[in-house]
């Protein structure tokens, strides 16, 4: 299948599904949240109401979700025009002086293997790689929040952790994504022990809101692997999100390695990568990862300035699933989603000298040596 076939295919899926809207920039770029939700800061609530009113809405017929941060609704209101609205309460909180963003959708994230852009499209089968023997002294954990684990695998069960394994023979557009994260990590280090929590459907699809309940799982994980992501409503920050990460990255010990997205873009910030270039207090614990092919940045990974580093991400050698034209169960693959894991694997490698996954994530970006184009790298 072609890039453009395999691209077309996720548009497909997505457009089918009833619950996502999107909106498209001038340049043809897509934001997709959930259809009639609306997320808004408390002291903005009655801003809200106004507006669902002026779009001829009745406010009895909103519904209150749950699991949200504190000090944040989340509405639900048939027929809302959520852009709109959101803007709507944005403008008069500015107004008034409140320079956060006052209302956001729950916006749709996706994962990020080259299954919607780039130069190699799909997985291709491959001939077994080999992955190191772990190191006798004990795992350090990375949570990997993606697809669950498909079992038929040559992914080793006693190398990693997981409750969630998925049914069927890994036929969807996404399948094996998890276990080809995990084996990057397990080849790249003999310390890492990743911790596998799905929060994306087979086709590579969650909200926001799913990804900031799965991020209350992080317990005393200290990497955090974000292979997904997506764009926001004017290129805001997601509320919900940066509520979450906020709570995780502010206090504590512990570093978020996120993919920087396949698109191509140079202008855009892809969240949650794209929070290491905010102004956020708590910045610099997100390791924002390109992809480079060896020797330059690969032209469908996204960049601009809130890239940290590049990573390996161009025809990626991993454990895959055995199902049909894989009878090894290995794969290359291509992605921003694996240029992370990469990156995730090599601080765990380096938390025991350093002390610390802070510190561990500085010195590896500190001693990326090589250049790729504008960024420094690892090889």
């Amino acid at each position: 299948m072609a890039p453009d076939e395999w691209r077309a295919q996720r548009a497909r899926r997505l457009a089918g599904l009833p619950w996502v809207r999107r909106e498209d920039r001038a340049d043809g770029t897509p934001v997709r949240f959930v259809a009639d939700e609306l997320v808004v800061l408390d002291e903005h609530f009655a801003t809200a109401r106004q507006a669902f009113v002026e779009q001829g809405l009745a406010v009895r017929d909103i519904v209150e979700e749950g699991d949200v941060p504190a000090g944040f609704r989340r509405v639900r209101l048939a027929g809302l025009d959520v852009a709109r609205a959101a803007r709507r309460v944005r403008v008069q909180a500015e107004a008034a002086g409140d320079t956060r963003v006052a209302a956001a959708p729950n916006h749709v994230f996706v994962s990020t293997p080259l299954a919607h852009a780039g130069a190699y499209g799909r997985p291709r089968p491959a001939a077994p790689g080999r992955l190191p023997a772990p190191d006798g002294d004990g795992g350090v954990a990375v949570l990997v929040l993606d697809t669950g684990v498909w079992r038929n695998s040559p992914l080793p069960q006693e190398r990693y952790i997981t409750a969630d394994y998925e049914p069927g023979d890994g036929g969807d557009s996404d399948a094996g994504h998890a276990n080809f994260i995990a084996g990057v990590m397990l080849g790249r280090s003999r310390r890492v022990q990743p911790r596998v929590v799905r929060i994306v459907d087979t086709f590579g699809v969650c909200r926001e809101s799913d990804l900031v309940a799965a991020l209350r799982q992080a317990g005393d994980d200290p990497i955090i692997n974000l292979s997904l992501g997506g764009y926001s409503l004017d290129d805001r920050p997601p509320v919900l999100l940066t509520a979450a990460l906020g709570g995780l990255l502010t206090s504590g010990d512990r570093v978020v390695v996120a993919a920087a997205g396949n698109d191509g873009q140079h202008d855009r910030p892809f969240w949650p990568a794209a929070y290491a270039g905010t102004s956020a207090p708590w910045r610099r614990r997100v390791v924002a990862v390109a992809a480079h092919d060896g020797r330059r940045i690969c032209n469908w990974s996204n960049t601009g300035p809130w890239i940290t580093l590049a990573a390996p991400g161009a025809d990626v050698l991993s454990t895959y699933v055995h199902h049909e034209g894989f009878p090894d169960g290995w794969a290359r693959w291509s992605g921003t989603s694996f240029a992370a894991p990469y990156v995730a694997a090599a601080i765990a490698d380096a938390l025991p000298a350093a002390g610390s996954a802070v510190k561990a994530a500085q010195t590896v970006v500190a001693g990326a040596a090589h250049r790729y184009g504008r960024y420094a790298g690892v090889a």
